[in-house]
């Protein structure tokens, strides 16, 4: 594979990350336009989409893509992992750092090189746990 063509962080790439990073909700291309367009009225969706992409490709924000209609985006690019909620869809970043683990014992066990590895949870949120207790 070639290298990518370096990149510069445009005024829209700049606001569209400042956004992202601001928020731990995870949200869609959807919300994140709507936030940007408060400073940058004349953006479009589609100039957020194409940066969302752009953004993703330099590393600097993760796509959550579950197979859903729409994808989520996280700023956060490290490694991590996150818990998606069966009932109202929330999605939120679990503290584990187990991603060298788990590489190393798959590795280790099938005689294999892991580039990366994908681990989400998914369940009830505390939030809706405690309200199907109220009503129950």
């Amino acid at each position: 594979m070639g290298t990518q063509p370096k990149r510069r962080m445009t005024k829209q790439r700049k606001k569209i990350l400042e956004v992202l990073r601001s928020t731990t909700s995870h949200p869609t291309a959807d919300w994140i336009y709507d936030q940007v367009k408060q400073e940058i009225p004349n953006i479009s969706l589609g100039t957020v989409y194409r940066n969302l992409n752009v953004l993703k490709e330099m590393g600097e924000i993760r796509e959550l893509d579950y197979g859903s209609s729409h994808s989520h985006f996280d700023g956060n690019a490290e490694k991590h992992y996150h818990f998606t909620c069966l009932e109202c869809g929330k999605i939120c970043d679990v503290d584990e750092s187990l991603h060298f683990e788990l590489n190393q014992n798959v590795e280790e066990k099938l005689g294999c090189s892991i580039d990366y590895h994908r681990l989400e949870f998914f369940g009830v949120c505390s939030e809706c746990k405690a309200n199907k207790n109220k009503t129950d």
